[in-house]
């Protein structure tokens, strides 16, 4: 192999062991951030101090601390340190922030319910939108991932992929690239509801015939279809969370 691609290969492999530990010590930080260990308001020992507590380099620590800002989870300023921000400023959509809350115990009720109260308002509408607007690649790949769905089940890896792709694709086929942002967090709370839900390996009943009538109204142009259909799923998926933990039975939620 040649000299200059035996560098590129290096410094490839280099980048990689390096994103994966700020990733991780992000990933610390932000554990503790969202359960509580520091509060809003709290300053963060300094790069120095939490380099060596960590054992890791101060420019591991910074590049942490930058994916941590752009969550909202810190602000970082020279001289003034890393300070933790209000809760307002969390972007609790963000992927590796619900990894972080799904993975860290039982998330609390309260963020469960909130989850859903925003997949009650944004995807019967989106679902709605989608049926007037979709593509053609679109419905492909709707029903591709209706497919798996079927063939997996949701209490497998491979099935809640699937469910993550088929919500995220109805976000996209809004063509409305404002809920185009929000594509990939409400697919990821998606993901990680059903994930909750199903721990035990199995789910508490078979979602996919829901799935389907969403499809089949989006892909016959049925916008109020789509809608009521999108609406009785969410419901039905919040049911189901509810059903294996009893901390979300409240009737007033």
């Amino acid at each position: 192999m040649p000299a200059s691609e035996t560098n590129t290969s290096d410094r490839g492999v280099r980048r990689g062991r390096s994103q994966r530990l700020h990733g991780s010590i992000a990933q610390e930080i932000g554990t503790a951030i969202l359960t509580g260990v520091y509060a809003p308001g709290d300053l963060l020992a300094n790069e120095v101090d939490f380099s060596e507590r960590l054992s890791v380099s101060r420019t591991a620590y910074r590049e942490a601390v930058r994916i941590l800002a752009a969550k909202g989870l810190v602000s970082s300023r020279p001289k003034a340190g890393t300070r933790v921000n209000a809760r307002s400023t969390w972007n609790f959509l963000d992927p590796d922030i619900l990894r972080w809350i799904f993975e860290n115990g039982p998330p609390p009720p309260a963020f469960v319910r909130e989850l859903f109260e925003l997949r009650r308002i944004v995807e019967p509408a989106a679902a709605g939108l989608a049926a007037l607007r979709h593509t053609k690649g679109d419905l492909a790949e709707l029903r591709a991932a209706l497919d798996l769905m079927g063939r997996h089940g949701l209490g497998v890896e491979e099935g809640r992929n699937a469910d993550r792709v088929f919500h995220e694709t109805i976000l996209r086929a809004t063509q409305n690239e404002a809920l185009g942002t929000l594509a990939s967090g409400i697919a990821a709370a998606v993901r990680w509801t059903t994930l909750f839900k199903s721990r035990d390996g199995r789910m508490p009943r078979d979602p996919v015939p829901e799935h389907a009538k969403v499809l089949n109204a989006i892909a016959t142009g049925d916008a109020e279809g789509a809608r009521s259909a999108m609406e009785n799923l969410v419901g039905l998926a919040f049911q189901d969370i509810r059903s294996v933990d009893p901390r979300l039975i409240d009737e007033s939620a």
